[in-house]
């Protein structure tokens, strides 16, 4: 069961309408009914008219209702229907522009859909909209289709006008380019949120919230290091992966087996090995990792190395802890490393019960 910070904690925290506490609790008010973030940036309460629940589930059946304006229950990465809209509308006719003026007729504040994609996909719609023009158009290419025609087919009105952006995109020219790597880029839903995963033909390369605000630095970390573009799409090991972390989330998986593409310094590569080695449900302090790694007293450096972590979940940077066991700085959210301990403490729980149980099944739940 979930426990909630100490009572001065959760005020201070409300009262500073701070976001790393979003989830780990929410706030209720007795005289409106409804409940909320802690960073709502709707006007507080007095304190005698609020009471915390460590669960919406908790907030709900005690009777009080979402809050509209922060929307508490928006965390499973379902995007918005307006977004999933103009998301379909692309995939039905991906080569078809679509100027400012037509987001318009479909009701589409042009600056709202820029700063959306923007914070959810690291670029803005239009660019976005290109990238997954290009991303088409590569994979035709790979398929044989002839440049010119992959062009034209690709809603550009000239073969020079394709060239130009095939190598303003992929840093190599349409005919070199049926060789060429990207990393394709897809959202996926969490509970915890969506995230955003990339991967190129070898592996997973990304697993990342987009409302981290390093999310756009590592994004251009992952190009240079790469050496490749970064288009929105889909491919074999981003459905993969789609499937274990749906696994991973009801409680069905504790080790994650798509192949990883992590490029990094070599302490880098040593300290995310690490964290892999981590078991299930535990964690560890920063300074028995760099115990663990044999470089005692580099826990800050450890600590840089966790946060440059490309791939969350996955290589489970949340299973380090302070040595007291207190929570620490967690790229996506204070309240998403409580998530994802909390949630891992009671798979844990629950499969040693079934064990404890004798259960004649309960060999076969202690793999992945």
């Amino acid at each position: 069961m979930r426990t909630l910070p100490a009572q001065s904690e959760m005020e201070n925290a409300s009262r500073n309408r701070d976001a790393a506490y979003d989830g780990v609790f929410y706030v209720a008010v007795r005289t409106t009914g409804v409940f909320c973030r802690p960073s709502c940036p709707a006007k507080k309460p007095l304190a005698r008219n609020v009471e915390y629940f460590a669960t919406i589930q908790q907030a709900l059946v005690a009777g009080y209702r979402p809050c509209k304006r922060c929307r508490p229950l928006d965390t499973d990465g379902k995007a918005p229907t307006w977004v999933g809209e103009l998301l379909a509308r692309i995939e039905d006719a991906p080569t078809e522009r679509l100027p400012d003026a037509d987001l318009r007729t479909m009701r589409i504040d042009p600056v709202r859909a820029r700063r959306y994609f923007r914070k959810h996909y690291g670029m803005t719609f239009q660019a976005y909209h290109r990238a997954r023009r290009m991303g088409l158009a590569l994979t035709r290419l790979r398929a044989g289709g002839d440049c010119l025609n992959v062009g034209f087919g690709a809603g550009y009105e000239s073969d020079s006008g394709f060239r130009d952006a095939f190598e303003r995109v992929f840093g190599t020219s349409p005919g070199r380019g049926r060789d060429a790597d990207c990393v394709v880029t897809t959202l996926l839903p969490s509970p915890v949120g969506p995230l955003l995963a990339g991967a190129t033909a070898a592996g997973v390369c990304l697993l990342e919230f987009p409302d981290r605000r390093a999310v756009e630095r590592q994004l251009a970390t992952l190009r240079r290091r790469l050496g490749t573009a970064i288009v929105p799409g889909r491919n074999a090991h981003l459905d993969n992966l789609a499937d274990q972390l749906a696994r991973y989330f009801a409680g069905e998986l504790i080790e994650f087996t798509v192949p990883l593409i992590t490029p990094g310094t070599p302490f880098q590569q040593a300290v995310w090995d690490q964290l892999r080695r981590i078991p299930f449900g535990q964690t560890c302090s920063y300074e028995q990792l760099a115990r663990d790694l044999g470089r005692p007293g580099a826990q800050r450096a450890v600590g840089r190395a966790n946060g440059d972590n490309r791939v969350a979940v996955v290589i489970p940077c949340h299973r380090v802890v302070q040595k007291n066991g207190a929570l620490r700085g967690y790229g996506g959210g204070l309240w998403r490393k409580k998530f994802l301990l909390d949630h891992e403490r009671e798979v844990l729980a629950r499969r040693h019960g079934r064990a404890a149980g004798a259960s004649p099944t309960a060999g076969a739940l202690a793999g992945p």
